[in-house]
């Protein structure tokens, strides 16, 4: 333990680049705010689940070293770009249509038909898990904590004290987002949250795909 914690000088920058990373506005906030103000805190939380799940696979994908593996394998990488930049598209068109549709906002207590907790947590685990991104914020990451030569418990440290703060994040936004006075801030403006959540989505889709990486 003493040996890991010499390393401390390395590891806080790295933290704080994990913390600007994971307040910084993208697809997965975006989602768990809305899914927050839609559907209610339980169905953030649920989304802000699966979104961890994503990170967490990418954490632990990024300290195994998988930098090596994509430059072998570049292929893999333009696949997963693409995948990822039409599933955003997916999702814009989704908000889209919530622009288009007429009548009240329902809210969580009104919800006909709310999400699923498996497709909530599919859904945040796909926005997070199909973002080229996010594994390349790990692996900046992981490599400005980890200088050469580090034991693998220095790794272990970051993904562990980085993902335990992301856990709280997500499931921070998902229960500001819920609450009554964030409720009326919503049904005032739904149109327009819904319209910049279509544009964000749909620029952040044709962005990933018309990227060289």
């Amino acid at each position: 333990m003493h040996e890991t914690l010499a390393y401390l000088p390395q590891i806080l920058p790295a933290y704080i680049a994990y913390i600007i990373a994971v307040v910084s506005p993208g697809p997965a906030i975006m989602a768990i705010i809305g899914t927050s103000m839609t559907h209610g805190r339980k169905a953030g939380m649920t989304l802000s689940l699966g979104i961890f799940g994503g990170s967490l696979t990418w954490a632990i994908a990024a300290a195994a070293g998988l930098a090596t593996l994509l430059q072998t394998y570049a292929m893999a990488l333009e696949v997963l770009k693409i995948f990822g930049g039409l599933y955003l598209l997916y999702l814009a068109y989704k908000a889209f249509r919530a622009v288009r549709a007429s009548g009240d906002v329902l809210t969580a207590a009104t919800e006909t038909k709310a999400p699923t907790f498996k497709s909530l947590v599919l859904r945040g685990y796909g926005i997070h898990v199909t973002n080229p991104k996010a594994i390349f914020a790990w692996l900046a990451i992981i490599a400005l904590g980890m200088p050469q030569g580090a034991p693998a418990s220095v790794a272990a440290l970051i993904v562990t004290v980085c993902c335990a703060t992301g856990f709280l994040a997500f499931m921070g936004y998902a229960v500001l987002f819920s609450t009554p006075h964030a409720l009326r801030i919503y049904r005032n403006a739904r149109r327009w949250i819904e319209g910049a959540m279509a544009g964000f989505y749909c620029f952040a889709g044709i962005k990933l795909l018309t990227s060289n990486m």
